[in-house]
């Protein structure tokens, strides 16, 4: 059995009261107010395609989710997280309150001392605990799978933070500036990784995605999981593949193969 040394041994937290969903609804009203300048997260949540046609928003008919290929991940490489960095507008996590969406991590085969190198981020759960846990429904997924945090009504618990067994949310800690136009940020609020979905409500794919094939490693697939002409669902079908902590039984839209 291998083991992921960065990750925690959270257990899911157990399903909050209807309160949440009472104070979600009750903020629901605040998703027009301006976060970064010209940015309002509900568009976000509902971008139009590139092609400039009507959004029909997320539709619970697709599950977007990544599948990597650790024999194709070297270790040492970083640019799924440069890549990641430059997208979002992220320092790259020079000082230990700096927000990391992703992250490479080492893990080791405990029998034969092999070690593999990985990308982490949020997993984009299918139950995550991270919205189990949230107070004001500001953790939530969309109908596509992809789990969001709205800056708008989080109130910087930190909640989610330990709830994820995955160390895939940051706290922002300092004022923040020259902000990427969509990619919505604030200070003392939590985040993590997107899956770019500004970028895929455009029909696009995740940075992190683009950045490891433009360097020829092709180790990061990206696509629907619910369609299975798909060929990240050929793939799953085709090879055998793992979720990181299988045991908690959260769907994750993230896997791995080769481990």
């Amino acid at each position: 059995m291998k083991h992921d040394h960065n990750n925690s041994g959270s257990q899911p937290a157990a399903k909050p009261s209807s309160r949440r969903g009472f104070l979600g609804v009750a903020a629901a009203g605040m998703a027009g107010i301006l976060l970064a300048p010209g940015v309002r997260l509900f568009e976000i949540a509902q971008a139009a395609p590139a092609n400039g046609s009507a959004s029909a928003g997320a539709s619970s008919k697709v599950r977007w989710g990544m599948l990597i290929d650790s024999g194709k991940c070297a270790s040492g490489c970083t640019d799924c997280v440069t890549a990641c960095n430059t997208e979002n507008g992220l320092s790259g996590g020079t000082l230990p309150t700096d927000s990391q969406w992703i992250r490479k991590i080492e893990i080791k085969e405990v029998r034969t001392g092999k070690t593999q190198s990985l990308p982490m981020m949020c997993q984009h759960c299918a139950e995550p605990p991270c919205v189990d846990v949230c107070p004001t429904g500001a953790s939530f997924k969309r109908a596509d799978g992809i789990v969001l945090v709205d800056k708008h009504i989080c109130i910087g618990c930190r909640y989610c933070v330990m709830a994820c067994p995955y160390k895939a949310r940051s706290f922002v800690h300092e004022p923040l500036s020259n902000q990427k136009t969509d990619v919505p940020r604030g200070m003392g609020t939590v985040e993590g990784c997107t899956m770019c979905v500004h970028k895929v409500d455009k029909g696009e794919q995740p940075a992190c995605v683009t950045a490891c094939s433009s360097a020829g490693h092709g180790a990061i697939l990206f696509g629907d999981l619910n369609n299975p002409e798909s060929e990240i669902s050929k793939r799953v079908a085709s090879y055998p593949s793992r979720q990181i902590r299988e045991d908690l039984n959260l769907n994750t839209g993230v896997r791995y193969s080769g481990i």
